[in-house]
């Protein structure tokens, strides 16, 4: 991502997952999602779409305990919804999440109804469907935890390898980002992995950041959130492969943070009364500048004072 390369992106959040969108088998419901795809498209806006395949906010009819799925009806109940969903949206999304959080965070799969009963096959089927129901839209893997390396980031790397050893087109991947202002990745940690991602030619992009802390904020917390912003910002400038970052909300009572991490929050750039965190100017200074790791600044210290020894003899 080059740092003059500034567009806004949008996304439709929550209410595009499969809880809202068909809470019944056969009974679709688009109406939350078009009021902001309505209003992404009068704007000129660029909209990710989220998220085809997810084992939460999953409708109950899916994740029924007592429901006996086969291989071939769940397969059908995955084709079917995907191709619904995405045809409701055709030709008004850069990218769709189509599969989100499928491992855990040894990096092996994780234990939801699709996994049981169709084993990876289910990731297979629902890559294979989207790329037919729109070949030209951006296709992503979304997962939290995969942003320095990892057994979670090589379980990514898998995925990306099964799907391109099959022929089904993946285009991306998609790091959430939800950080702890206090123990946030390092910005070398970020690149790297962004760098294996791309290797094996995808495209990467942070979906969902935010950086948490404990409430109430004090200066060393925001601080520490500066910081954290400022290198995710920055490792998606630097790393070649990096096309973008939307943040998960834009003001601090919209989050989600404080509803799942009782005493943490103010995650985002502006406070309840729209003034700016600290963090909104450090994603400005990464966006210009890019970030320097503490270690790159020390090979160029030693570099400058190589040069001016020189110089001087």
């Amino acid at each position: 991502m080059s740092s003059a390369d500034h567009t806004i992106l949008v996304s439709v959040a929550n209410i595009t997952k499969w809880l809202f969108t068909e809470p019944e088998q056969g009974v679709f419901n688009f109406t939350e999602g078009d009021i902001v795809t309505s209003i992404a498209q009068e704007h000129g806006l660029i909209q990710r779409c989220h998220a085809l395949v997810w084992h939460s906010q999953l409708a109950p009819w899916v994740d029924n305990a007592t429901a006996e799925w086969t291989p071939e009806a769940l397969s059908a109940v995955i084709v079917e919804h995907v191709t619904k969903v995405m045809e409701q949206y055709r030709g008004k999304c850069y990218a769709w999440d189509v599969v989100n959080e499928a491992l855990d965070e040894d990096g092996t799969y994780r234990d939801s109804v699709f996994y049981r009963v169709l084993g990876e096959d289910f990731i297979k089927i629902a890559f294979r469907t989207a790329a037919k129901v729109e070949p030209g839209v951006k296709l992503y893997y979304n997962d939290y935890n995969i942003e320095k390396p990892s057994p979670k980031s090589e379980g990514v790397l898998r995925i990306v390898r099964m799907l391109q050893d099959d022929g089904i087109k993946i285009d991306g991947v998609g790091l959430q980002g939800h950080f702890v202002a206090s123990r946030p990745p390092t910005l070398d940690e970020q690149i790297a992995t962004i760098n294996a991602y791309g290797a094996l030619g995808v495209e990467v992009a942070y979906t969902e950041l935010d950086v948490r802390q404990t409430t109430p904020v004090n200066e060393t917390s925001l601080e520490w959130q500066a910081n954290a912003y400022r290198d995710a910002v920055g490792a998606c400038v630097q790393a070649e492969a990096c096309i973008g970052v939307t943040i998960w909300d834009f003001y601090d009572p919209f989050s989600w943070v404080p509803y799942t991490f009782p005493g943490e929050g103010a995650a985002l750039l502006w406070f309840e009364d729209f003034s700016k965190h600290p963090a909104y100017d450090a994603v400005i200074e990464a966006m210009k500048n890019g970030t320097v790791s503490p270690c790159k600044r020390r090979e160029r210290r030693r570099a400058h004072i190589a040069a001016r020894s020189a110089e001087l003899q």
